[in-house]
């Protein structure tokens, strides 16, 4: 079940979401950061594999021009916190899809996660569009589980603040 502007209202006061936050009726919007990791691939790797890091660089800017086809990775300011009865889902604002930014994020936020939020950035419009940190740029649904989790999160980006790159070499096998 997706949370109205009563229970989000509930989750604010309780501290697990800020409460500078714009509130919808069934969603908060959460804001951009200024820090941003570039893709940057080395000319001696004619690829990334998913066993070592895959190299970013660090870019602390006012604003940010976002090419067309290009990809990034940002974070929300805000700092969240899932309780374990509960998970969240980000989605990308109409607003900034309309611009063209494609706004991801890889997949549920699990119950117990606490962090920034990071999200991976694509423009797919034919021009480059001008990123300015404190922008909303994405909603926050939250959703009941039927019951507390018996195994809250715990995992490699748990705590992450600021733009996070992928920890997928340290999967278990």
């Amino acid at each position: 079940m997706i949370l109205s502007d009563e229970k989000l209202m509930e989750l604010i006061h309780s501290g697990y979401i800020p409460s500078d936050v714009h509130l919808g009726p069934c969603s908060v919007d959460l804001t951009l950061a200024e820090d941003y990791l570039v893709p940057h691939l080395p000319e001696d790797r004619p690829y990334i594999t998913t066993n070592e890091d895959y190299p970013h660089k660090l870019a602390p800017v006012e604003t940010f021009v976002l090419y067309p086809g290009k990809f990034v990775l940002a974070s929300t300011n805000e700092i969240i916190k899932v309780p374990d009865h509960m998970c969240g889902v980000v989605h990308g604002r109409s607003s900034v899809g309309r611009l063209g930014i494609q706004v991801q994020n890889a997949g549920f936020i699990d119950a117990g996660f606490t962090g920034q939020i990071t999200l991976e950035l694509v423009n797919q419009s034919n021009a480059p569009v001008l990123l300015k940190p404190n922008m909303r740029i994405c909603q926050l649904v939250m959703h009941n589980l039927h019951g507390q989790s018996k195994r809250p999160y715990k995992g490699k980006y748990q705590g992450q603040v600021g733009p996070t790159p992928s920890r997928i070499k340290e999967d278990e096998e």
